[in-house]
Order: structure tokens, then C-alpha cells, then sequence
């Protein structure tokens, strides 16, 4: 039988199952310590998708008060992290929904967001760092402007560093299918942000 290539990695699963069983026992200890773990991965998903921090805490907290709730019946078929990530998503997905029915993302945030692209003034040059940071700031709006489900591949491969199959598992869709996704969006991401990678 073949070595596992991480085994820091299968240990990592192992300790998220060991804690899901105590979580599954009312253990508010192992709880919490399964929180420590994975709060800020999921906070930062949360945000990616939905390009508010305030919103990514209180969507967060109901990830983990599923997780709670749901701890009795958890099997580990999986990584627990597609567990978690596959919860996060239907929650994100849900909060897209609602917020696209009510029209809450009003064109003036739009403006103003896209103020923060303008390439600064050639007469000043700024120094590398705020460059660094401008451009974050248009890869975070070209990829928030991706379609839902292509923008929560490109989050989960590019910030939490999935693989495909996992991607594919959070997802509930091919890994062919993944692979597509990933290649319209970065092909997408390219196109958008061409200006700024010709002047880099």
C-alpha cells in the first residue's frame, strides 16, 4: 500500500474527526478548539464571495452553529474540510440569493468600488507596496465579479488551496466540470485584469 505523500495532512483529518466526535457528545471544549482551527478560512471565504467582512462573522458563525447542530450525524466519508467548505457554500449561496431578490447591492457601491481600480496618476510613482495593493484590490473586484460558482472555485483553490477532487466534492460537480469552471474564470480574471498585469 502506497504512503500517504502528507502524512501531516491525514493527521490534520484525524485530530478535525477526533474533535467532531467529542462535538457529536455535547463536548463544548472540542468545540471550540474546532472553531480556532477553521474560523479563519471560513471568514475569508465568506468574505472573498461575498466582498463584505462584516456580513463573512455572522455568516461564519452560522457555519459553525450548523456543524453543532449537525455533529451526531457527521460521518467522515470526506476531508472534513469539504464538510465544512460544502456547509459554507450553501450558506454563501443562500446569502447571494437573498441579497440578488432584494437588490441590496445598490449601483453606487458599485461606483465607488470601481473608483479604487483607476490606475494611479503616471506624473507620481508610487511606491511597490501600494501597487501590490492596487492590484490586490482588482483581482478582489474581478473576482467578485465572477458568477457565483466560479467565483467559489477560484476562492477555494487559490486561497484555501483545494484540490480539484475536493472542489469538485464541495461543489457537487465533476472534476471536469471543476476544471472547466476554473478555466472560463481564469480566463475571465485574465481579460479583466489585463491593464493592470500590461503596466505591472
Amino acid at each position: 500500500m502506497e504512503a500517504n505523500p502528507n502524512p501531516d495532512l491525514a493527521e490534520e483529518s484525524t485530530l478535525d474527526f477526533t474533535l467532531m466526535e467529542k462535538i457529536g457528545a455535547g463536548n463544548h471544549e472540542a468545540f471550540r478548539e474546532l472553531v480556532m482551527r477553521h474560523q479563519n478560512a471560513v471568514i475569508g471565504t465568506v468574505a472573498k464571495m461575498l466582498g463584505n467582512s462584516a456580513e463573512a462573522e455572522d455568516i461564519s458563525q452560522q457555519v459553525f452553529l450548523r456543524i453543532w447542530r449537525n455533529a451526531k450525524r457527521y460521518r467522515p466519508d470526506a476531508k472534513f474540510t469539504t464538510y465544512l467548505f460544502t456547509i459554507t457554500r450553501n450558506l454563501v449561496f443562500n446569502e447571494s440569493r437573498r441579497k440578488s431578490r432584494k437588490k441590496e447591492i445598490s449601483s453606487d457601491e458599485r461606483e465607488e468600488n470601481s473608483h479604487q481600480l483607476v490606475p494611479a496618476s503616471p506624473d507620481r510613482q508610487p511606491d511597490a507596496e501600494l501597487l501590490q495593493a492596487e492590484l490586490q484590490t482588482a483581482v478582489d473586484a474581478a473576482i467578485s465579479s465572477l458568477p457565483e460558482t466560479q467565483r467559489m472555485a477560484v476562492v477555494l483553490r487559490r486561497y484555501e488551496q483545494l484540490s480539484y477532487e475536493e472542489i469538485a466534492a464541495v461543489l457537487e460537480l465533476s472534476v471536469p466540470a471543476v476544471k472547466s469552471l476554473l478555466f472560463r474564470a481564469r480566463t475571465t480574471l485574465r481579460e479583466t485584469l489585463s491593464g493592470y498585469l500590461e503596466s505591472s
